[in-house]
């Protein structure tokens, strides 16, 4: 059998000649996925090989041309996979990517769970689902006070000279602060847009960035506390009962109490299931619908994602009628799902090919 080295050589010489012109688009489909999967499995074997040869991160940085926390990612994923033998098997075979195999190794115990996940999609799902297993098995009380010690705020200038910003904050201040800045961005964007103006939308969210922390815009905020009705009662959360904020993760039953007191804040009480059932027939959404919305799928009510399989986008989300108004559908929980922008518009173009987008004569 041929040395590995001499096989990586032979295929880096024929990826070199490589013309995806000359082949079908079925075939570069075919070909990127046996690729990505080649790329996996060499990624794996290079950081076996660097501890074997006991070298630095940087060492296999410089090979690969990443960044050494990238490379150290990888060489602590291949560390931590030994008491995980199905998902190490599956980062060597190239079936899965080391930062998917070191998200997996975060919560060992749902390791069939996430494998699975990792197989048919992408990265962030996987690492969502992870990180929320974690939090959920975490006592309430010292998460939250982890979550306080840790924030902060830094800033540096980069080699542009540009002035940069890292900030930490626990998710009862941070949620709400996002929540704020995207439905700005998002109106910003909006009017860039019709205004022709040819920026990206990260360009705009830097304007609006500025705009709101020198003291313009609105400063209305936004979160949503999600508390099971018993736990609410009891002043404490039970295993298997909801308490957290959506997007934020698991809090104390305390402050959900706290936070009670405030009218602007949104505070869904539920059972496990139930939550307040809400109906509109017209194409616009109530407050309360559009709650009921955000809360995401029991019984967990991690929060909305894009609905279309292998998606799982959290942010920037657009409702989108199951049923189009235009052919009888009401506005309902039941009828409205989140999708992001690209497969909104995917949905509504199978809409229109088969006839959906016609008002009917009697439709709403």
């Amino acid at each position: 059998m041929p040395h590995i080295g001499s096989l990586a050589d032979d295929l880096c010489r024929e990826l070199s000649s490589f013309d995806p012109a000359s082949h079908a688009p079925d075939e570069c489909a075919q070909l990127a996925e046996q690729l990505a999967r080649a790329s996996n499995a060499c990624s794996a074997a290079a950081a076996r090989a660097t501890l074997r040869a006991a070298a630095s991160p940087e060492f296999l940085a410089r090979a690969n041309g990443s960044t050494p926390k990238a490379a150290r990612d990888a060489m602590a994923a291949v560390v931590s996979l030994d008491e995980l033998p199905d998902t190490k098997q599956a980062l060597l075979c190239g079936e899965i990517s080391p930062a998917q195999a070191a998200a997996i190794a975060e919560a060992p115990k749902h390791e069939d769970e996430l494998l699975r996940m990792a197989r048919a999609g992408g990265l962030g799902p996987v690492k969502t689902a992870a990180r929320n297993h974690r939090l959920r098995e975490m006592d309430a009380s010292e998460l939250h006070e982890k979550q306080h010690e840790t924030q902060h705020a830094k800033h540096w200038t980069n080699g542009l000279g540009n002035t940069c910003i890292d900030v930490e904050l626990p998710p009862e201040i941070g949620v709400p602060w996002v929540n704020w800045f995207d439905r700005a961005v998002d109106r910003a964007w909006r009017r860039a847009q019709r205004a022709g103006r040819t920026v990206s939308r990260e360009r705009v969210a830097a304007e609006v960035f500025v705009l709101l922390t020198s003291g313009g815009g609105d400063t209305k905020t936004d979160v949503v506390y999600v508390c099971d009705i018993h736990a609410y009662r009891r002043g404490h959360a039970h295993d298997g009962e909801a308490c957290h904020i959506i997007g934020g993760g698991p809090i104390p039953v305390e402050l959900v109490t706290a936070a009670a007191e405030d009218a602007f804040v949104k505070l869904v009480l539920h059972d496990g299931v139930n939550i307040l059932a809400v109906k509109h027939w017209g194409r616009y959404r109530k407050s309360e619908l559009q709650t009921a919305l955000d809360l995401g799928a029991a019984p967990t009510f991690d929060g909305a994602v894009c609905e279309e399989h292998g998606c799982h986008r959290r942010y920037h989300l657009q409702w989108d009628h199951k049923n189009p108004v235009a052919n009888g559908g009401p506005t309902s929980r039941d009828n409205l799902q989140g999708l992001c922008a690209h497969d909104h518009t995917k949905k509504t173009e199978h809409d229109r090919k088969a006839g959906k987008l016609k008002r009917k004569p009697n439709g709403p």
